[in-house]
């Protein structure tokens, strides 16, 4: 089966941001920093620990995991035509509006960067437009 550059976009930025979460996920667990590269390792430990890095007592690397988990989840199903695009286009939106207050939050109130953070807000840039201007 021959897939659709957007769809090969989409699997291949979403199996990034799975690795990307997971690790976060493991770091989150075992409260432990993560690596920091590209950036002093203060400022990734200052978004770690922030109070930012958790919402309603989730750690946001958790539903990074999921929302990347449900884009695969997703798009399987839809190019084996058991869903509409929709709601891939809807987990990718959500996954972008959060990823740009949480790079925000970095930059305006926290003042410091994670590598692994700005990661994941490159790869759901990708995701958004894989799903709304390259398809």
């Amino acid at each position: 089966m021959h897939l659709p550059r957007y769809a090969s976009l989409i699997i291949i930025f979403s199996s990034i941001g799975v690795l990307d979460t997971l690790y976060l996920s493991y770091h989150a667990i075992t409260k432990t920093p993560v690596a920091c590269w590209f950036f002093p390792d203060a400022w990734c430990r200052a978004v770690q620990f922030s109070k930012q890095s958790k919402i309603v007592g989730i750690p946001n690397a958790f539903l990074g995991l999921g929302m990347n988990v449900a884009i695969l989840l997703l798009l399987a199903g839809y190019l084996k035509e058991m869903f509409p695009f929709w709601p891939v286009q809807a987990v990718v939106m959500i996954g972008f509006l959060f990823s740009c207050y949480f790079i925000y939050i970095q930059a305006a109130v926290l003042k410091a960067f994670c590598t692994w953070c700005v990661l994941s807000a490159f790869n759901f840039f990708i995701l958004f437009g894989s799903v709304y201007f390259w398809r």
